[in-house]
């Protein structure tokens, strides 16, 4: 494939996203020269934002509110957002009709002519993406692209500026990885963060969803010459029984990483808090050292490196309690880490949509380490049942969920945003719920301040 196949044809953009996902993707098919036509189950005032990002662009048609049949007949190439399965009924019409179905990330995959940096898992795949570039960026000459799955930064409107020695770092989710499996296409440097239950609404086991992220490794080229590297994390189980499947193939070089590999030195540096940061800096060091990175340059460009939003953000201090944004954590595990990663007595609010994922290890962590939980949404009563002899509150909005915090929490006390679950009952999305969280504590400061 190259940019001329989309010249002249029809281009339908399945699902452009309230937050402008697909948008990278008409734009990239507008400037080929294809006709471009979006469809979206979406009304045009739930797309506004993405449509204004598009106005500029002429002959875009937009097909809204519902998917047409014939469109998905007669289009000659088809872009599926991530967020569609593959066996969704449409794709099906148009594969019945012979036409050419793809995805963003396939497109890139095809069209990139520089290595390419795949990280995936279920926790922390965002920061040791996002670290992994900043380390090369501040070691590597050549220039490093950050792109993928972490947050809307542009990947096929960017390809005619990537020359062939540079690096692209991609955030890889599981929905992504089954589009790059449809190709058989994956990173020439493939890391697993760690694995626990998520996404099971769309993927339905557990065994499945580990399934889909294994295609990083799984359809990686094998070349004695220039081999594939592979990294594990020797802390998780699925990562430790990876590396025994993978490590003796010819054309493959795996290597793990641990917490334990960050030195004390590095760790007087790293402002971002817990084990579990400890291991995203202990995987992004190993792309790093990979490339020839010295320990002490990293030590030099670490401390300014900060905590992504809505990432175990510290938002403000009011009254000596410490309020953390981690609005990001859509899984228990991932509530957990967040708890692990304080010593001081916890107040947590957790609780939303519900991914069908079991909360026993969070209640019984929320029992060990919190001080009390503040409970919102579909599942705070699934979260209640799992916890013991722990002080809990339930509250309707998350509005009353910081009100009910503050009222708890005492100077030396950590107030944590940590919701274990989607946002989807309350909110569009983690984003706009992490942004109310610290506009409502920043409101709680103005308060005390008057």
């Amino acid at each position: 494939m190259n940019k001329e196949f989309f010249v002249g044809k029809t281009v339908l953009v399945m699902g452009l996203g309230r937050f402008g996902g697909g948008v990278d993707v008409v734009r990239f098919a507008h400037d080929t020269g294809a006709k471009v036509i979006v469809t979206d189950l979406a009304s045009a005032e739930q797309l506004s934002d993405s449509i204004n990002q598009l106005r500029s662009l002429d002959g875009i048609e937009f097909h809204l509110g519902s998917h047409d049949p014939t469109d998905f007949k007669q289009a000659d190439v088809i872009v599926a957002n991530p967020a569609v399965p593959g066996d969704n009924k449409f794709l099906q019409i148009a594969r019945r009709a012979n036409r050419f179905v793809t995805s963003q990330i396939g497109i890139f995959f095809e069209l990139c002519p520089a290595r390419t940096i795949g990280i995936t898992g279920a926790n922390g795949k965002s920061t040791t993406t996002a670290l992994t570039a900043h380390l090369l960026k501040n070691m590597r000459s050549q220039t490093i692209w950050l792109s993928g799955n972490i947050g809307n930064q542009p990947l096929l409107t960017i390809i005619d500026q990537i020359n062939p020695n540079d690096l692209v770092v991609l955030e890889l989710s599981s929905f992504q990885l089954e589009q790059l499996a449809e190709i058989q296409k994956a990173p020439d440097i493939a890391l697993l963060t760690n694995l626990t239950p998520n996404h099971l609404d769309r993927h339905g086991t557990f065994a499945n969803y580990c399934a889909a992220k294994e295609n990083i490794f799984r359809f990686q080229q094998l070349d004695e010459e220039s081999p594939a590297v592979s990294i594990f994390n020797a802390e998780d189980e699925m990562g430790a029984e990876w590396y025994e499947k993978y490590h003796k193939d010819a054309g493959r070089t795996c290597v793990q990483f641990s917490a334990d590999d960050v030195s004390a030195e590095l760790r007087s540096v790293y402002s971002l808090p817990g084990r579990a940061n400890l291991s995203n800096l202990a995987a992004a060091m190993t792309i790093a050292k990979y490339f020839g990175a010295e320990e002490d340059r990293i030590k030099y460009c670490l401390p300014e490196f900060k905590a992504l939003p809505h990432r175990l953000e510290f938002v403000q201090e009011i009254n000596g309690v410490r309020w953390y944004n981690d609005s990001i954590a859509t899984t228990p595990q991932s509530a957990i880490a967040a708890l692990e990663a304080f010593d001081e007595p916890v107040i947590i609010i957790a609780g939303g949509y519900d991914k069908k994922l079991p909360f026993d290890e969070l209640g019984a962590k929320i029992t060990k380490k919190a001080k009390a939980a503040v409970l919102i949404g579909q599942t705070a009563e699934k979260i209640a049942y799992a916890i013991k002899d722990t002080k809990i509150e339930h509250t309707e909005s998350l509005a009353h969920a910081v009100q009910a915090a503050n009222s708890l929490a005492e100077s030396g006390d950590v107030a944590l945003l940590s919701p274990a679950c989607a946002s989807y009952d309350m909110f569009d999305n983690f984003q706009q719920r992490g942004q109310e969280f610290v506009k409502l504590v920043r409101d709680i400061s103005r308060l005390n301040s008057q």
